[in-house]
């Protein structure tokens, strides 16, 4: 009854740092192609249409030549679909912030999607957060307000309240998984988040969908390839090593947002941005350090 093989993880932490770089580098290429074909006039449904429709394109081949599209069944189809929804949801602020706000200003706030989600497990799994990291959440929002500064008009109120939207979702989705992996393959939860996504944006098309020229359909085609590149390498850098090993990594996609802020816009963040985004990286970090380190001290079950 217990003769089912695990699979053992990998601990690889050179090739998997070198992996999850590429991830990030990936995606801040796709928010790259999304913020100029927005600003070319393609609508956000096109967008996350072709973002999944290339994602299917790509990892069809993955899991043909895995185990099978067989090993892709699954019991629980309302969770896969809540998922969808609240992904799908959260991507589409997150690009709509990515077209409203300077690529640096929309990254930063991103990185609250660590606090949200410890936030949300409180609220949504009831899990028990100490002070340790309850002073990280309140430090990570003190960041964000530094960076937004409402009333001082650097940046758009909307914007921000939008990109933080994005990051309040996608931290939900964080949570979600999290249900879906005591049960689901990482693969089964990628192919249903695409899958089941593509007939509602598909109809939704009919609606939305419009001729572009040559240079923006590149555009649009460039940000499904560099999403479904990230959405690849992100998994395959989790199978190469422990998510405490390459999760610092993720903060190089300000690097990148900067870098392409300001060739391609000249856009500079301003002093604000570079006083919160230590605060708000530093937080995320400290949660994510702390649930490492209580994980390895159970079952004391004592969180701090």
């Amino acid at each position: 009854m217990e003769n089912t093989p695990k699979i053992k993880p990998q601990n690889r932490p050179l090739p998997g740092i070198l992996v999850r770089l590429l991830a990030i580098a990936s995606l801040a290429c796709m928010f790259v192609c999304v913020k100029l074909a927005a600003e070319r006039g393609t609508h956000i449904i096109e967008l996350l249409f072709y973002r999944q429709l290339f994602a299917l394109v790509l990892l069809l081949p993955f899991f043909l030549a895995g185990p099978g599209l067989a090993a892709l069944k699954t019991d629980y189809p309302k969770l896969h679909i809540s998922r969808m929804i609240v992904g799908l949801t959260g991507m589409g602020f997150n690009f709509w912030a990515v077209s409203l706000l300077p690529l640096a200003e929309a990254t930063t706030i991103g990185f609250m999607v660590p606090i949200f989600a410890t936030l949300l497990s409180v609220i949504l799994l009831a899990e028990w957060v100490g002070i340790h990291r309850w002073a990280a959440i309140l430090l990570g929002f003190i960041g964000v307000l530094i960076v937004v500064q409402p009333g001082d008009g650097h940046i758009p109120l909307f914007g921000a309240v939008i990109a933080l939207t994005g990051a309040l979702l996608t931290a939900w989705v964080s949570v979600l998984i999290r249900q879906l992996g005591r049960t689901e393959k990482p693969a089964t939860t990628v192919f249903w988040f695409t899958v089941s996504s593509l007939p509602l944006l598909g109809a939704a098309m009919l609606y939305f969908g419009q001729a572009h020229d040559a240079q923006t359909w590149a555009l649009i085609a460039g940000a499904g390839l560099f999403g479904s590149i990230g959405q690849l390498t992100l998994t395959a850098s989790l199978r190469l090593a422990p998510v405490s090993t390459i999760l610092s990594m993720d903060y190089t996609s300000l690097i990148w947002a900067t870098l392409f802020g300001y060739l391609i816009w000249n856009s500079w963040p301003g002093p604000s941005t570079w006083i919160g985004a230590p605060i708000i990286i530093g937080c995320g970090l400290y949660i994510a350090w702390r649930e490492h380190r209580l994980s390895l001290s159970k079952p004391a079950n004592i969180p701090e």
